[in-house]
């Protein structure tokens, strides 16, 4: 099953049926996905809905997520943030500097470090060195 991305249009903006008509919905499901916040739309004086033509490419993915995954619509907007964010944090990660690579043990990626050994002020009576935490 494939959806298309996005129908053109010349509209910047469409009323609840053009839009529902040009993303393949019916009406009250855009209006549950309005209504569910995975939809951004508008209502004017007369109380007529409005809807952004770029959400149209919103809605191809939204069908993709849903045909994909088993979860719901409500649940589907969690995925959708999730994923937003994934993205958000690896184009930050794109964008650092590269830093050089350190060398790290099983010890020093935990945060111990070896205390010295020291009979006067009690030490580790079993011989071995005790552990400390470093951070």
């Amino acid at each position: 099953m494939s959806y298309t991305l996005v129908r053109v249009t010349r509209a910047d903006r469409l009323d609840l049926d053009a839009f529902a008509r040009a993303a393949g919905l019916h009406a009250d499901l855009v209006r549950r996905f309005v209504a569910l916040g995975l939809l951004e739309a508008f209502t004017d004086e007369a109380g007529r809905m409005w809807l952004p033509a770029s959400q149209l490419a919103v809605t191809g993915r939204i069908q993709r997520l849903r045909a994909a995954l088993p979860v719901n619509y409500a649940a589907l907007g969690l995925v959708i943030d999730l994923l937003d964010r994934i993205a958000e944090l690896e184009a930050a990660l794109r964008r650092r500097p590269a830093e050089p690579a350190r060398r790290t043990t099983a010890r020093s990626a935990t945060g111990l470090a070896r205390r010295p050994h020291n009979n006067r002020t009690g030490g580790d009576r079993t011989g071995g060195e005790p552990w400390i935490r470093t951070d």
